[in-house]
């Protein structure tokens, strides 16, 4: 079957690779739609991050080159040995943690804190980017009647973005801020409407982005590069209760912190490809709070069952639909070079 695998930094290829088959408790399921992760640009433009390279993965057992892709749905097609309460036909959204279930976190049920983290498509596995992908029954979910498939792929950046609400101290009636709109920091626009925020401030240089956050409910927008944005949210809100880190960008983070008001939050979304600094005073003087957050856990039915009301459309975030064999020039090569994509969907091969 084709793949697009992971070979180096900006080299990944559509090759054929083995078609897989489920062993005992897994589940073979034949992939519609996956979506192209600002982690996987990040293994695209500056890896390895998260893909394994000199050893095996200890959970995956896998190394590059690896299949590529972890927002992903389907149809099951086929189940290994033993697995129960899921059926051929099935159509499903994949939850692609690899988590080893006995180190401390694990055994407190924070399976997203694993000593040895990982994700299908990133540290290895049968990733979405392919024909088919064979997953353990766990990662499995089945998705609600109403809900297109399209949805189905949106529904891992969506457990993000509810995720970092729910871990922040955002409560109804609260004022937020979000540097970064982004696919995830739009997702976290709508997930902090969920949540009751009464204002919800946007940061972002892009205007196509902009006016995506303002369609989903922000209420302001602005662009960094020709206004001061922290001072423009302090005018509105006096300092933001929870402001939330969506960009990776070094100098952000200080302007994160600065946004927030006295014993505010800092939740930082984003995954680094670099250090970033800021003054340690700004957090001890106000005695704000410095977060960070790490997929998600335990909240895919949630974000399916919001998704049934609305939220989370890919109708609203969806910008391109591409083949797979496209996924190079049409897919990554246009997220670092065209801002004014949201979410880059990619269909699976027959």
């Amino acid at each position: 079957m084709k793949a697009a695998r992971w070979h180096g930094v900006k080299d990944i290829r559509v090759e054929d690779i083995a078609e897989p088959s489920p062993a005992a408790g897994e589940v073979k399921v034949k992939v519609a739609w996956t979506g192209i992760c600002g982690s996987d640009l990040h293994e695209y433009l500056a890896g390895p991050i998260f893909v394994p390279v000199e050893k095996d993965h200890p959970l995956s057992h896998d190394k590059a080159p690896i299949t590529m892709g972890h927002e992903y749905c389907g149809t099951v097609t086929e189940l290994g040995q033993g697995v129960t309460g899921l059926a051929v036909g099935d159509r499903v959204a994949i939850e692609p943690i690899f988590a080893c279930g006995s180190c401390a976190a694990c055994l407190e049920g924070k399976y997203n804190l694993c000593d040895s983290l990982g994700f299908v498509g990133l540290s290895g596995g049968h990733g979405g980017f392919a024909a088919f992908s064979v997953v353990p029954a766990r990662m499995v979910h089945k998705m609600p009647e109403g809900l297109s498939m399209e949805q189905g792929a949106l529904v891992e950046p969506a457990a993000v973005a509810l995720h970092a609400v729910r871990l922040s101290k955002i409560r109804a009636g609260d004022t937020a801020a979000v540097f970064g709109a982004g696919p995830i920091g739009l997702l976290v626009v709508e997930a902090l409407r969920v949540a009751g925020a009464a204002q919800i401030h946007v940061v972002e240089p892009s205007e196509v982005r902009r006016q995506k956050a303002l369609d989903l409910g922000a209420t302001t927008a602005t662009d960094p590069i020709s206004a001061d944005a922290v001072a423009l949210i302090r005018k509105a809100t006096g300092g933001v209760h929870v402001a939330f880190e969506v960009t990776g960008v070094p100098q952000v983070l200080a302007q994160c912190i600065n946004a927030t008001r006295h014993e505010g939050q800092t939740l930082i979304v984003s995954i680094w490809e670099t250090d970033a600094a800021f003054q340690p005073n700004t957090v001890v003087l106000k005695e704000r709070q410095l977060q960070g957050t790490i997929a998600y856990r335990n909240v895919y039915p949630a974000v399916m069952e919001l998704m049934t009301q609305g939220y989370f459309s890919a109708e609203k975030l969806v910008t391109r639909r591409i083949a797979l064999h496209d996924i190079v020039d049409q897919g990554f090569e246009a997220l670092a070079q065209e801002k004014s994509h949201v979410k880059i969907l990619v269909e699976a091969p027959e």
